[in-house]
């Protein structure tokens, strides 16, 4: 399962300094590509997909690592932008999921400057291992900036990751009160919390799932 923010460390982004984020993860790119596909998306989220969109709609996948989640629900119909911060594993994306018709983006939590400056709206979007990444004093900017995105009635889906914190990276821990804190006063009504154990079998690591319903 992924382990990647919509942020970033070791790239800097167009705009200004990058984030600590992404430490550790362009050296570890093959691994982590390798890590990513061998678990399908419908495995890793089963949980929520009575919470996907039946119908076409505008999707957005942030820390969309080799874009297996993307490539899977562009496959369902969706038109998919998957923001990846990382060049590294947008190339492993492509190679991998050569042919999809996902649009890629390079951009970064907490502000994602580029797609705020084109203004879009998505009507899905998918947070899968990124809010962990992300200090304390970031996430409620990435709220925002996420709430924003959201178009109205459009669903949010989280999958945090609770325990102990790998060599090299940078993650924190994510209390679920906070995040429900956070959503409910951009009017982001919820409507799934669940836990999950970790699908690699890595000691002590669980998964918070979350999901939101922005009001009309």
């Amino acid at each position: 399962m992924r382990e990647l923010p919509g942020l970033l460390a070791a790239w800097e982004p167009a705009g200004g300094a990058g984030a600590a984020g992404t430490a550790g993860y362009t050296e570890a790119a093959a691994a982590l590509a390798e890590q990513y596909e061998e678990v399908g998306f419908e495995q890793v989220h089963r949980g929520m997909l009575h919470l996907l969109p039946t119908t076409p709609s505008r999707v957005l996948d942030v820390g969309a690592g080799t874009g297996r989640d993307a490539a899977a629900l562009a496959r369902l119909g969706h038109t998919v932008t998957a923001v990846e911060p990382t060049a590294a594993l947008r190339a492993h994306g492509g190679r991998l999921h050569a042919g999809s018709t996902v649009r890629w983006v390079d951009d970064a939590l907490p502000e994602l400057p580029r797609l705020g400056a084109a203004g879009e709206r998505y009507d899905l979007i998918m947070l899968t291992a990124v809010w962990m990444h992300l200090a304390p004093r970031e996430r409620a900017a990435a709220m925002r900036t996420v709430a924003g995105l959201l178009a109205p009635g459009g669903t949010l889906l989280m999958t945090v990751r609770q325990g102990p914190v790998p060599a090299g990276r940078r993650m924190f821990a994510v209390p679920t009160a906070e995040v429900l804190a956070q959503a409910a006063e951009l009017g982001l009504r919820p409507v799934h919390q669940d836990e999950r154990a970790d699908l690699h079998g890595r000691g002590g690591v669980r998964w918070t799932e979350l999901g939101f319903v922005r009001q009309p």
